[in-house]
Order: structure tokens, then C-alpha cells, then sequence
């Protein structure tokens, strides 16, 4: 079969069968064009919970595909690939944080939202790279542990310093590769381009940057901008997302080796065979496992996150 006619199956078998599709921006071209919604993961849970469909299909990482569920527990929710997960949203347990939670007591615990459903149920509040200074500046406890993007967190600490934040190690291990010397390179070989980069790359690199945002925060500067050409500090997919919406402008990756290899495991047979109700692993979360870790999610909507 070819491309297009894998899609068109694929957008058969979505109506045949109630399902709506969500594509996280890593996701590549022939995935997003299939899908209903596309964007960051939060914003796409949301968008679940609105969507009339019975099943949903989130083609990112696991614990994107569990966000969903939280927000949606009464639909069917289907992770496409089953080996999909994220090292950041692994590298924390309830029982590490649980102990950093009696170290530091007073501290107000603020999780990304790039951690486990478990994880959630013992933070206080959760954040996305959009919202995380927004909903931190926010919070009358001025004493913050922030897990587990230590870059992230360093961010929001340069843009609230009256906060005392305590950092933890951890991160995105493709966004926390790249160093200052790539992008110093990057920089010099297309000098009339703009730095554009995500908040989870290292302090020195995000410190060189034009703009520093989210995922879409990314792209909508870069088709906002009057300036024609960008440097691209996040996943290469988003480059070539870009190419596709503003091919009069130029679009440069700021290192070959930003790729995350969890998000290109999803295949558009991957997708096709998930609407076959073949593949894929359905997340299935306790109503107690949902309930604890909706209060930092719900804490975040009413701070407006």
C-alpha cells in the first residue's frame, strides 16, 4: 500500500469506528495529516475530553496516552505503540519523591506534566513548559521542589527569582544533549537565522536563544515572525512541520541528534492497525490511581494551566 492509501484507510475505519486521533508534534507528517488534533500533549488531552468519540488514539508517549485517560476516564484510550514511553517521565518514583516531600516539607511539590500517572498523585500541583511560570509565580508557598526537568525548572526560576525553587537532577535527555558549542555552531553558520528553543535545553543554550517556549509556543512564533529564516531547538520534526506551514521561510535544526526515539516508534501502519482494534495497548488506570493524581491536574486548570 502506499501512503496516501494507508490515510485513506485509516480515515475510513476512523469513522467506521468512533475513533478520534491525536498526533503529538514530534509525530511524522503522514501521522499528523491523519489525525483529528495535533499539538502538545495537554493540549490534546483537553481536546479528548471535548471530542465526541468513544476512542481515542494518542500516537505520542505513555504517559501522554494516560494524561488522557485521567481527563477522559470513561473512553477507551489507546497508546499506538506499547513500547512508547519517556525517560523523563521515568526517572522519578512515588518513593523517591515521597522522601524529597520529608526532607522538604514545607516545600509546595510542582510536577511537569511529563510524569507518570503515580508520580501525580503525590505532587501538588502540575505544570506544563507553557504554563509552568504562570502557575508558579502564582502559588503563595514561595518554597518549590520542581521535578523532574532540572532545566525547566531553572527557567522558571530566572523568570520568578523571588521563588525559592529546589531543583532536582533529571530532564529530557535529547533536549539536555545538546550543548552550547552546537548551538554556537548553529548560530554561526546561518547567522541571519533566529534561535528559537525549548525551555527543557540546557540553561547555557537557552541563554543564547531569540525565544525560548513550548512546542507550539515554537511554532506559532515562528509562522508569526516577520523574520524569514530559524534555528529549531526542539525535536527536528518540528523543523520540517514548519517547512510544510511556511515554505517561504528557511528552517535549520539546531543539532541532527534531536530525535527522540520513543516518539518515532509510531508507524502510520502502527495508527492503521490501531483501528483495526490490532496493536496498540489500552491504558487502563484505578479510579483511585485517577482520582489521586487529577488533584495536581486540577490544580493546574484553576490556576489557569
Amino acid at each position: 500500500m502506499t501512503i496516501k492509501e494507508v490515510q485513506n484507510e485509516i480515515f475510513r475505519l476512523k469513522k467506521e469506528n468512533d475513533i478520534c486521533i491525536l498526533a503529538h508534534s514530534y509525530q511524522a507528517r503522514e501521522i499528523i495529516e491523519v489525525a483529528d488534533f495535533s499539538g502538545d500533549s495537554y493540549a490534546l488531552s483537553k481536546l479528548a475530553k471535548t471530542a465526541p468519540n468513544r476512542t481515542v488514539i494518542m500516537c505520542g508517549v505513555r504517559f501522554m496516552a494516560e494524561t488522557v485517560k485521567m481527563l477522559s476516564p470513561d473512553k477507551k484510550v489507546i497508546l499506538s505503540h506499547p513500547d512508547a514511553g519517556c525517560p523523563m517521565a521515568e526517572q522519578m518514583d512515588v518513593d523517591f519523591i515521597s522522601q524529597m516531600k520529608e526532607m522538604y516539607p514545607d516545600y509546595t511539590v510542582v510536577a511537569y506534566i511529563n510524569t507518570t500517572t503515580a508520580l501525580k498523585t503525590v505532587c501538588d500541583v502540575c505544570v506544563t513548559s507553557s504554563s509552568a511560570v504562570k502557575i508558579v509565580k502564582q502559588l503563595e508557598n514561595n518554597n518549590i521542589l520542581f521535578v523532574p526537568d532540572c532545566n525547566l525548572g531553572a527557567f522558571v526560576q530566572k523568570q520568578i527569582p523571588e521563588k525559592n525553587i529546589k531543583l532536582v537532577q533529571g530532564g529530557c535527555p535529547t533536549h539536555a544533549a545538546i550543548t552550547e558549542k552546537e548551538a554556537q555552531k548553529a548560530k554561526a553558520d546561518h547567522p541571519n537565522a533566529l534561535l528559537l528553543v525549548h525551555p527543557e535545553c540546557r540553561p547555557a543554550v537557552s541563554e543564547m536563544a531569540d525565544y525560548v517556549g513550548s512546542t507550539s509556543g515554537i511554532m506559532d512564533y515562528a509562522v508569526n515572525s516577520d523574520q524569514k529564516e530559524f534555528i529549531i531547538g526542539t525535536e527536528n520534526s518540528i523543523a520540517e512541520h514548519l517547512q510544510y506551514l511556511c515554505p517561504d521561510k528557511r528552517f535549520y535544526a539546531l543539532s541532527k541528534e534531536l530525535i527522540c526515539p520513543n516518539m518515532k516508534l509510531t508507524t502510520l501502519v502502527d495508527v492503521l492497525n490501531c483501528c483495526k482494534g490490532v496493536g496498540g495497548d489500552e491504558i487502563l488506570l484505578e479510579p483511585e490511581m485517577i482520582e489521586k493524581a487529577r488533584k495536581c491536574i486540577d490544580a493546574m486548570i484553576a490556576l489557569g494551566g
